[in-house]
């Protein structure tokens, strides 16, 4: 049985800063992508805006050129396939992660090592590696409301672009900067939109130059604002808040539910990985190691459901502290 150094999971900037970092260390590593190259920036509308400068999204020294103080999503995009180019790195398209189990090392020293299962083209197969590192993100899971209808074909968890709502009546769940930043979206173009937040005001971690502008446009009667709100049920026709004392029907061509998103829990729990009420894994900050001896989180990974705390600029260095840790271990024949 073939069995690798380490075996990354995900392909985003966390899982790219530990590639490299394996791959100037010799290691024998393997990155595996559920889908395509950084898919949760892939994943955002194409309009979108970075709120960081460009530096700080940088990997591997490789240095993020942009005319503009903010990048957006084409550049980073660009970016990150230099960065695959530059540095050669081994990357599998695709093929996601099933499970993560511990088994005997039959071929080798009479150790344990890792048996990664993922799917490929339509089957199955079987990965082994001596450790791995979990960089797997949280943009591709949407949290959920777990109401009636929140399956129907018009209720969208992602937002891409708004022309299809020109004219249409448009229902927004949430109140961070997604939810505020699409809502001005589809407002100026020409969307009829009311915006559906459980909390008495909008979140403090809006974009700053988003922020006033949301504000003035909900004051002037622009754009409709339910606060202290919870959606009940969704109809193919419209959605059902409550306060706790009234009830409401808002008419809804559209629903998007921007509640956040969430890493695969239930990968990792399966793994054997704890996790506290947060739902955040039981690691150590100095290595990135969880309770499970050789399996590393990086990057969103680690965020439970506090995924505000996490970002490129500081989960893109998780992957050079965990293969320096990975290296030495390696090194001693662990």
């Amino acid at each position: 049985m073939s069995v690798r150094d380490l075996i990354i999971v995900g392909a985003g900037p966390s899982g790219l800063s530990a590639a490299i970092a394996a791959k100037r260390r010799g290691l024998d590593y393997q990155v595996l992508e559920q889908g395509t190259l950084v898919n949760s920036i892939y994943r955002f509308p194409p309009q979108m805006v970075f709120f960081t400068t460009p530096e700080l999204l940088e990997v591997g020294g490789l240095p993020f050129v942009s005319p503009y103080e903010k990048p957006t999503r084409a550049e980073a995009l660009r970016y990150y396939r230099r960065v695959v180019d530059t540095y050669d790195l081994q990357v599998a398209f695709e093929e996601p992660v099933l499970s993560i189990q511990l088994e005997d090392d039959a071929g080798g020293d009479g150790g344990r090592v890792f048996a990664i299962e993922t799917g490929s083209g339509g089957g199955r197969r079987i990965r082994h590696a001596r450790m791995v590192v979990l960089a797997i993100g949280y943009f591709d899971r949407p949290n959920r409301l777990n109401v009636p209808g929140e399956d129907l074909p018009h209720v969208h968890h992602f937002y891409s672009e708004p022309h299809p709502y020109y004219r249409r009546r448009v229902v927004i769940v949430g109140g961070a900067n997604s939810a505020a930043e699409w809502a001005l979206d589809l407002f100026r173009a020409g969307a009829s939109v009311t915006l559906v937040h459980r909390r008495a005001e909008l979140k403090s971690t809006i974009k700053y130059w988003v922020r006033p502008d949301i504000e003035n446009r909900i004051k002037e009667g622009s754009i409709a604002a339910r606060f202290n709100t919870h959606v009940t049920e969704i109809r193919p026709t419209s959605v059902v808040v409550s306060t706790g004392t009234a009830v409401e029907e808002l008419a809804a061509d559209a629903v998007f539910l921007l509640v956040g998103y969430h890493a695969d829990w239930d990968l990792m729990a399966a793994a054997g990985v704890a996790m506290n009420e947060r739902r955040m894994p039981a690691y150590d900050p100095a290595t990135f190691e969880t309770n499970v001896p050789g399996l590393f989180v990086a990057g969103g990974a680690l965020a439970g459901m506090d995924t505000g705390n996490i970002f490129i600029e500081n989960g893109r260095f998780h992957g050079e502290k965990i293969v320096e840790v990975i290296a030495a271990r390696l090194s001693q024949g662990f």
